[in-house]
Formats: C-alpha cells, structure tokens, sequence
C-alpha cells in the first residue's frame, strides 16, 4: 500500500509513496506522533533531480530491512527541499554546524520538538568506503535516544540556540554606517578577478558551477567602469560552457554543474533556475558585445524553457533529471558507431569530428558527452545532422521532469523570457512569460499571499518564501516594461507590500519566512546568494525597480537598506553575492528611468534604443501621451512636437526629453 506521500503535490515525495517506510509529509502531526510515541524523528531531505538522493533511496528506502528498522525507531518525515526552503535552510545551517559540510540528500535526526542533535547527508546501506551504514546509523542513534535521551536533547537545544543567535545577528555591528558603494563594489569585482580561470573560462576549478549571478554582477561592472577585465570574463566563460558539454547541444539548456573543471561531462540535471539566469546573461552579454554565439545561446536556452519545461498550465517545471533507465546522462551521451548508425558512415564521421566524439569516449563506457567547440564550415550540415540526432534522442527514454511550478523560479523564466523576447522580437516568448505570470496569479496568488507551489493546476500549502515575493515581482515588473500592460506594476506592488508588512527583521535585512508563518526550530535568514538570488536580494531588485517606476522613496530606500546588510559579503565573497552586486550596480547607475510615449507605430526605435542599453538595472515604461495608467513615469509626459519622445530620469530627477534615439542612447552611456 501507498503511504502518507501518494497524495503530496510534490512529485518527488510521490516518488517515495511505495517504500516500504512510514513516510510522513512535514506537519505538526507528524511531530505529535513522535512525542506519543517517544520516538526522535528522522528528517530526509532531497529533491527530485538529486542523482544521491534516487541512489540513497534505492538502497535503504526500498530495503524492507532498513525500513523496518526506521519504522521502529523514528518517526520519518520526507520533504522536498524545493517545496520547503525554509525548512531545508534549518536544517542544512545545522548539519553544516554539526559537520562541516552540507548537500543532499541531508538526513538529521531530532528531537520531538524538531531541535536536531545528530545530522548526516548519503550514508551507504551498509559500512563502505570510511562511511557508516545506515542500517547501523540507525541503531546506534535508536540505542543513543534509549539510554541517553537527556543528553541528546541537550545538544539538539545547544545547537538551536546557538543557530538562533547566528541567523539574527546583523552582517556588521554598526549596520548603519555600512553602505554597498563603490568601492565595496570595485573590490567585489576583484575578488571575482582573481578567482577566474583564465585558460577554462568560470571561477575555481571541479566541480565548475556557471554562477550566472556573479556574470550578471560584472557586466553591469563594466558598463559602470569601463574595465576591460569583467567583460573579458564572462564572455570567457560563457564561450567555454556553451561550446562544453555542460550546454545541451542538440536541444539546449544548461546542466546544473560540470563535474570537471573544462565544462566537458557535466552532472546532468536541469533546472530552471539555472536556464532562466544563464537565458538573461547571454541576452546582457549580446547586448554589450555583439556576440553571435551569445545570441544563439539566449534564444536556444529560452526555447528550451518553453519546449521542455512548459507545462499545460501555462507555467514552467522545476527540472529535468540526470538519470534515464537508472543511469546518469544515459540520454544525452553517444558513441561514434551510434552518429554513424542513425547518420550513416559521412555525416557519422563527420559528427563525431564535429561533436568530439572519439572511440575512448570523454563519459562512461565509451560514450561520449557533445562538446561543440568551433563553429563549423558548413552550417546547413550541421543543421541537418543536429536535427537527425535530436530526432534519434527524442526516441530514447527520456530523464523525468519534476513538474511541480515553484513561484520564485517561475518570476526568473518570466523576467529571462520577457527581456529575451523583446530583445531578439521573440513574441511567442513574451507570451509564454504572461501566461505563466497568469498562471501565478490566478493560482498561487490566494487572498493576497503567494503559495510556493503547484502541480497540473492544483496549489500546494506551502506557503511563499521570501525569494517568492522578491522573484516574482521582479518577473512582473520586467514583464510590464516588455508589455506596457500596467495591472503587472500593481499587482508586484501588492507583492512588496507583504514583504514590507511581513518579512522585516531589522536593520534593513528581511527574514525569509514571513512573522506569519510556520514556527520552525528557528527563523531562518540568509542573505547569501546560492543557486538562486537571496530573498532579500530579490527583493532588493524588485525595490529598486518599483521605486523608479512610481517614484516611491520607501521603496528606494528599502532596497538601499538591503543591500547595505550584504555590504561586506559582496566586497570579500562577491561569488556569494552576485545578485546583490548586480543589484547594487543597478543603484549606483540610477538606475535610469525611461519613459517613451509616443503612437504605437513611432515608438519602436525610442524603445530599441533603451532596450539595447546595458545600464544597469534600466527600467522602461512605454505609453502613448496623456496615458499613465496609473504608472507614475508616465505622468506628464507629453510627446514633443507630436514624435516619439523619451524622458531619462535618475534618483526622480529628469533630463531634458529627446526626440532622437541616438541622443537616448548616448545618454545612458552617462550616469556619474
């Protein structure tokens, strides 16, 4: 029989609904169990892309002896660590705290009252290589709760007091008088300089994440300074991914991660977050450079965010994962006899050439991971054999696609998409961003509060995150400069408004759970970014934005407040900052406020000219004269001499308006 996951919208805590363990979903019942019973809990967390994760779960999840051992000694809770951040965040801080090291899956095993005293991450079913076996985990912790239960307590109690006092203290004892200026910024850029891998392109060596954000944070460095140095890097590492095995090169999309330090085999899964980053800093890079090949990777990614990771609702699935058929990347690797089976002995030959499909392989068992590292002589080859392989795929057994809709990384694909499609007139991408942007605001929009997720139409409880609220309204906004449609400004202000309300923690940072939320061991606050934008730098973003557009002081100010918690992160750890950077870019340059009005048939070139501009941060408001709908940079703004005309503003103060864009584009050069 199922157990208590088979109804869960998550599709990976359905993925363990037929173990023979007595999953319980995270609820307060669940904890009410084990204090009945006098039992700890065991508390698994992963995710459905987790290549360990699936591999920990075949092991001991499915093992009726294991699970009989788990039944008996714990209550065990199951979670999605993507549908429940805040209660990943918790427990990650502590099995750091406790081990020095962190990732999933993580498993902790607490205290009835959810305060952790023993934490882990994959252990092997039985002892194996230095690593205790989980069956023997299991007894020593049972044994340890039986005969030393008070002690235990004592240390899951330690632990969150000592948690506690970490997570709330500010990032400097004098807040106030710190300031993300330009200095801190120049310093952040240097630290970055000095990280880079000048011969393979990215930061460090293997595994090699792409850090879309920091790439983000040193373009917007250039256009402020000029420097040579930071454009110099991310066009480096951005060639090097897309032309490496990281980079999907029959159907696009970016892996999560290289395992080598050449972006040659990576770990394959998918995310969306990763795409719709990476999708925004190929467009900015094209945008600032020119460059073909940044081209192509902005459009391709974006339509692999639609055509793969769509779903009927309107929205976009959470991830692709690595494995198919029980084995990692077994989807995307070829052999050469394989190109020569489905090509024939020329275009086979000359695929394998092409791709770096050599007999040894560069993966497992002679296969080979394609790599696409010149631009070929004849494109119109390329074209016919890459559409043959992707054909020839599409007949293999796919990865499986976690289709859960998370809000925050849903307001990511429609800032990336919204921006791509205006950028390289893309229309049917614009769509696509006001579709899902429909989707969450028809569905996990519910009495005013952002739920987190959704599957196939039906909303989750979880509640919303801050890096929701941040994210989202952030889409919103970038959706509203690509479609002038003003209901997405309101409806992001609405958004700001319960960050403001409800996720202040003081000294102008932000809590990442809301004061209304569950209670958790303690309230998490992080204002690191990871794989994803921090909450608060999110909403920092989304802050500055609002405020350029409406003229609102509180917002400006908030924003300000934010990022002068992260101040020092983004001087000495920019790799940890790199939204906050970006963001902190955007304040320095203003950022520019333009405001085109004009007939809808004039004002296309006012509105290229702008959006083509790698000022930070620009935000863009396009209206016909006399129209504001209720957006403030439009107010009073009449068109010269019956022309397209564009009004460029910084910090609320405007320069006279131009009827030229070339005058317009001169100007957004110029903002110290």
């Amino acid at each position: 029989m199922a157990n208590r996951l088979s109804g869960q919208t998550s599709p990976y805590l359905r993925q363990h609904q037929d173990n023979p363990v007595d999953w319980w979903p995270w609820s307060p019942q669940a904890f009410d169990e084990a204090r009945a019973r006098g039992v700890p809990v065991l508390l698994s967390v992963g995710y459905s892309a987790c290549h360990w994760c699936h591999v920990m779960a075949h092991e001991s999840f499915e093992d009726p002896a294991i699970a009989a051992v788990m039944n008996e000694l714990f209550v065990n809770i199951k979670v999605d660590r993507e549908e429940r951040p805040d209660v990943d965040a918790v427990y990650m801080d502590a099995t750091q705290a406790m081990t020095g090291h962190g990732g999933w899956p993580m498993t902790v095993f607490m205290t009835p009252e959810g305060e952790p005293f023993y934490c882990g991450t994959y252990f092997p079913p039985r002892d194996s290589r230095g690593m205790p076996g989980f069956e023997r985990v299991l007894r020593g912790v049972g044994e340890a709760w039986a005969t030393r239960r008070e002690e235990l307590t004592s240390v899951g109690t330690d632990i969150v007091r000592r948690l506690s006092t970490r997570v709330v203290r500010p990032a400097s004892a004098n807040v106030a008088a710190q300031t993300l200026d330009a200095a801190a910024l120049d310093s952040g850029a240097g630290s970055l300089q000095k990280s880079y891998d000048a011969v393979r392109g990215g930061f460090g060596g293997a595994p090699k994440f792409p850090q879309p954000m920091a790439l983000e944070f040193l373009l917007r460095h250039h256009a402020r300074t000029g420097a040579a140095g930071p454009l110099e890097i991310v066009a480096g590492t951005c060639e090097r991914m897309a032309r490496g095995g990281i980079y999907d090169q029959l159907a696009g999309g970016f892996a999560r991660y290289s395992v080598d330090a050449e972006w040659v085999v990576p770990h394959f899964e998918k995310m969306l977050y990763d795409n719709a980053l990476l999708a925004r800093v190929y467009a900015h890079l094209w945008r600032t450079s020119g460059s073909a090949l940044a081209a192509r990777i902005a459009v391709d990614t974006c339509d692999f965010l639609v055509e793969a990771l769509g779903t009927a609702e309107g929205g976009f699935a959470s991830a692709l994962d690595a494995d198919s058929e029980g084995v990692e990347g077994k989807f995307y690797a070829w052999t050469p006899e394989q190109l020569i089976d489905v090509l024939g002995p020329d275009d086979g030959s000359w695929a394998a050439d092409f791709y770096t499909v050599e007999r040894a392989g560069n993966f497992e068992h002679g296969a080979s991971v394609l790599q696409r590292l010149a631009e070929p002589d004849d494109f119109e080859r390329l074209s016919r054999v890459r559409a043959q392989l992707r054909a020839a795929r599409a007949q293999r057994v796919p990865p499986g696609r976690d289709d859960k809709v998370v809000a925050a990384w849903n307001g990511l694909a429609i800032a990336a998409l919204a921006e791509t499609g205006r950028l390289f007139d893309r229309p049917d991408f614009v769509s696509a961003a006001v579709a899902a942007a429909d989707l969450l605001v028809r569905l996990h929009l519910v009495e005013g509060r952002l739920r987190r997720v959704s599957l196939a139409g039906e909303v989750g409880e979880p509640a919303g995150v801050l890096e929701d609220y941040g994210d989202v309204a952030e889409g919103l906004l970038a959706l509203y400069s690509a479609t002038g449609d003003a209901r997405w400004v309101g409806i992001a202000g609405d958004l700001l408004d319960v960050v403001l309300e409800h996720f202040p923690a003081g000294s102008g940072g932000f809590y990442d759970t809301a004061d209304d939320a569950e209670t958790l061991a303690f309230r998490p606050r992080d204002p690191s970014d990871n794989v994803t934008p921090a909450g608060s730098s999110a909403v920092a973003g989304a802050m500055l934005s609002y405020a350029a557009l409406t003229g609102s002081a509180r917002h400006r100010n908030t924003a300000e407040a934010a990022l002068a918690v992260v101040a020092p992160i983004v001087s000495g750890h920019a790799q940890f900052s790199g939204w906050a950077a970006a963001v902190g870019e955007a304040l320095l340059a203003g950022p520019a406020e333009v405001a085109v009005v004009g007939a809808a048939s004039d004002t296309g070139p006012m509105e290229r000219a702008a959006r083509q501009s790698n000022s930070p941060g620009l935000v863009l408001a396009v209206g016909r004269p006399g129209e504001a709908n209720g957006v403030p940079l439009l107010e009073g703004r009449p068109a010269v001499d019956g022309r397209a005309t564009a009004y460029l503003c910084r910090h609320f103060v405007c320069a006279a308006p131009t009827t030229d864009p070339a005058e317009l584009s001169a100007a957004l050069r110029v903002w110290e």
